[in-house]
């Protein structure tokens, strides 16, 4: 042996740990690799078959204190679900808020009319947010 080879022995540095690292590696990245597809197809699959959708239809302020929001929403038959519907002021400030509890339907999609009390002149009326119960 080599005098550079009985250093490399003595300190560590042979080829065979060397390539037992690379494998290593590669491993360790085809694992991650695999998970990160797993979980990517997994999440697809379970948001398609409990899809919740609003849809703003219209506005009315009703005076200082009020205004009344129309929307459709489309939700699994047989699902009861939530939808929070506000009202903003010209400057998008929140004015007023309203949860809504949807009881199940055999219709997936049906329309709804609802008067948000608000704490000053409301310039629009929208729904936030809707959710499965």
């Amino acid at each position: 042996m080599t005098s550079s080879g009985t250093l490399a022995a003595r300190y560590g540095r042979t080829p065979g740990r060397r390539a037992r690292g690379r494998l290593i590696a590669w491993v360790a990245g085809a694992a991650v690799a695999v998970v990160i597809t797993a979980w990517v197809v997994w999440a697809g699959l379970d948001g398609a078959s409990a899809t919740v959708k609003a849809q703003d239809t219209a506005h009315t302020v009703v005076d200082d204190r009020s205004v009344e929001v129309e929307f459709d929403l489309t939700v699994p038959r047989g699902s009861a679900s939530s939808c929070i519907v506000q009202a903003l002021s010209e400057k998008f400030a929140v004015v007023g808020w309203k949860v809504i509890d949807v009881p199940p339907s055999d219709q997936a999609t049906r329309s709804f009319s609802e008067v948000v009390r608000t704490s000053e002149l409301a310039s629009t009326g929208l729904v936030y947010n809707c959710w499965l119960t």
